[in-house]
């Protein structure tokens, strides 16, 4: 674990140090650093809870699950996801946590019992910005943005029903542009969590480092800003 790791104490997160501990790495385009579900596992959660992450990708979350000793499940809709994730937490570990992984469909948790999750920890696509498989039936990044928000509404539903009253459900996702306009993507997702009954308990701006396309960004005549930020929403069930 590095040892630059704190908990942190206000609504701006930013983490130059991407954090290359346990299994973690940036070879999984697009997944989150492994500080954000530590700190979220840390604020709202205590050992063996159940940690739920819908959208698995290379395991960020379920690591850092078995690092602190909760137990969690991860769903993905891509097998090789799942493959990847599976590889990611071959490895020992102190802490004692039952850990699971399932290819499966984010709206459909049928498999879970109503409120039977302690925190929600995820990281959708967003949209179709990173595709993250050819023809794969139901992958979400192939959606544009007013599909993938139609789809996050089902999402946001089933969370609510598999998460205990008073669980926590937290969740990154950031801005998108299109022909030099910006779609508000974070805000219109976190307007979907709440509609179904969510309560927002913070709006944390994290500060994105080390993305693969900023340097295309930096090179091309534009005549807006760079989108260097996104959105993390800790929301509760009442």
């Amino acid at each position: 674990m590095s040892e630059r790791f704190k908990l942190e104490n206000s609504t701006v997160w930013s983490f130059p140090e991407r954090g290359n501990w346990a299994t973690h790495s940036g070879k999984y385009r697009g997944n989150w650093s492994p500080y954000i579900p530590r700190n979220i596992i840390l604020m709202y959660s205590k050992k063996q809870d159940w940690i739920l992450d819908q959208f698995l990708g290379s395991g960020t979350t379920l690591v850092e699950a078995k690092l602190l000793g909760r137990n969690a499940i991860g769903i993905d809709i891509n097998p090789d996801a799942v493959k990847f994730s599976n590889t990611n937490l071959e490895f020992a570990c102190l802490e004692t946590s039952k850990i699971f992984t399932k290819q499966g469909n984010a709206a459909d948790l049928s498999f879970l019992k109503d409120e039977s999750i302690d925190l929600i920890c995820t990281h959708p696509p967003y949209a179709d910005i990173i595709r993250y498989s050819r023809d794969i039936k139901g992958d979400m990044s192939h959606l544009k943005y007013e599909k993938f928000l139609q789809a996050l509404g089902k999402i946001a539903e089933e969370s609510f029903r598999v998460l205990k009253k008073k669980g926590i459900c937290g969740f990154m996702i950031g801005d998108i542009r299109r022909k030099g306009y910006v779609l508000p993507l974070g805000m219109s997702a976190m307007q979907k969590f709440v509609n179904e009954g969510f309560k927002l308990k913070e709006i944390i701006i994290k500060e994105q480092h080390n993305c693969r396309s900023t340097n295309y960004w930096i090179r091309k005549e534009k005549t807006f800003l760079m989108l260097a930020h996104e959105y993390i929403f800790i929301l509760e069930k009442p």
